[in-house]
């Protein structure tokens, strides 16, 4: 039987961009300019600017290198890939896969990075960055949860396969060079939550990105990573997940196991790839849902802030203990509602109907803009922890003062649309992007037609700021 990741490698090198379905190609585009977002206004933070300062400062005027997008200055691949990472995952503006992945902020960088260096056409980046997202996806799928529980995050140690697939695949790899680039990776492949509980800044996708680009670099050259690197006795789930029998610590589903050969199953005719959600608000992605559910409730029945009593949310326990049971950092169904949790995005929702695409992660209690009542409501939304509730999906209930009730159930699916919808939501947080709307709207329609484009790397000049 041919190994895990010759499997996963023979179906990324033939795959085409005949192949992909409108729904997938759509979801593609809209996914770019997502990314494309939260660098423009990443680039303007803290974090942001520190990674573009590193790699110029030492890697400036190298002869073969790669563009910082929004800056437009030169450094080596994996600098500029580590860079327009770090700017997009500071940006705020991630897509999230079953909560705890963001692989838009580690494919799309260095697709980009790969469109460059390889003249690639639109069509090309598209094939490229779909055969990444969904080999990613397949792998984290069930194992995210357990993942965490042994001190890694899930999103960096699968985002560098995601990485290294899309620019291996825009460089034209074969099957052997592919296998390649999927072992090296599983050498690679890190992340710890431990720096981050103790007082320290997590290291992410930006060094999950730079590493690919390393793991592509020796796979082009040669260099063999093995074969069973993925399911073997001392391989890649054994090590991140502590065996490789598909036996779970935890899942988003109840599941105690599951089997390797699920990652395989039926690639190229059904899509994880569409479960991809858009994180249009710049908060932990479990809360996203309690912002447009509760405002649609409120809406649908006319219920103003006065009217409320208590509100109450049935949502999957594991959105209740961020990162993981194993390592807590956030308990939302415990305590004191503060701001920035649950409590309060839910009450937000109600009070204002919505939440402003241009705030930030975090809320401050005296922030002008937090109205009086969503820190009153707080202290009235309860969270109910379940094993059998979809993620992103809470069934919201709200209690009035005459003593009714009104219930609506989430789906988990509030936030997958089409391309349209993605510009008229992301558009609502221009205000926060360091370039004018006439030149982002240039960015939207290149996205828009990029499998029209001869070369995809045009995209990258529309975002400078000079």
């Amino acid at each position: 039987m041919p190994s895990l990741s010759r499997t996963l490698s023979e179906w990324i090198v033939n795959l085409r961009f005949e192949d992909l379905p409108p729904d997938v190609i759509d979801r593609a585009k809209g996914l770019t300019l997502h990314a494309i977002s939260s660098i423009l206004i990443g680039s303007q933070t803290p974090a942001g600017k520190e990674a573009i300062a590193l790699f110029v400062e030492e890697e400036q005027g190298v002869r073969n290198g790669a563009t910082i997008l929004v800056s437009g200055q030169k450094v080596t691949k994996g600098g500029a890939a580590f860079a327009n990472s770090e700017m997009c995952y500071s940006g705020g503006k991630w897509d999230t896969f079953r909560m705890l992945t963001h692989p838009g902020t580690s494919i799309i960088p260095a697709a980009l990075t790969g469109s460059e260096l390889t003249s690639a056409s639109g069509k090309d980046y598209i094939t490229a960055i779909v055969a990444a997202y969904e080999v990613m996806e397949r792998m984290a799928a069930e194992f995210i949860p357990t993942v965490m529980t042994r001190g890694f995050h899930a999103s960096p140690v699968f985002g560098i396969f995601g990485a290294g697939i899309a620019t291996a695949k825009l460089m034209g790899f074969n099957v052997e060079q592919m296998n390649s680039t999927i072992a090296l990776c599983a050498s690679l492949a890190s992340g710890n939550l431990e720096g981050q509980r103790s007082g320290g800044k997590a290291l992410r996708e930006g060094a999950a990105v730079r590493n690919a680009m390393l793991a592509v670099d020796l796979a082009k050259r040669g260099h063999p990573g093995g074969e069973t690197v993925l399911e073997g006795a001392a391989g890649f789930y054994h090590a991140y997940t502590g065996n490789n029998l598909g036996k779970l610590t935890y899942s988003f589903t109840g599941k105690t196991s599951t089997n390797l050969d699920e990652i395989t199953a039926n690639l190229g005719q059904e899509w994880l790839f569409l479960e991809t959600l858009y994180r249009i608000y710049s908060t932990a992605g479990y809360n996203i849902a309690h912002v447009d559910i509760t405002a649609q409730l409120c809406k649908q029945h006319g219920i103003k802030y006065q009217d409320i009593l208590k509100i109450e949310a049935v949502v999957n326990w594991l959105e209740t203990q961020y990162p993981s049971p194993a390592f807590t950092s956030r308990r939302e169904d415990i305590g004191t509602a503060k701001p920035a949790g649950t409590a309060y995005y839910t009450a937000f929702g109600a009070v204002a109907g919505g939440f402003p695409e241009t705030r930030g992660i975090g809320a401050n209690p005296i922030d002008t803009d937090t109205p009086k009542e969503v820190l009153d409501l707080m202290h009235k939304v309860t969270l109910i922890p379940s094993h059998t509730m979809t993620l992103f999906g809470p069934r919201i209930t709200i209690f009035t003062n005459d003593g009714k009730s009104y219930t609506q159930q989430g789906t988990g699916r509030e936030f997958v649309w089409d391309y349209n919808e993605e510009v008229r939501r992301i558009l609502k947080a221009k205000s926060s992007f360091p370039i004018s709307e006439e030149a982002f709207m240039c960015i939207v329609d290149f996205c828009k037609d990029l499998d029209k484009k001869d070369l995809a790397k045009d995209l990258i000049a529309l975002t400078l700021t000079h």
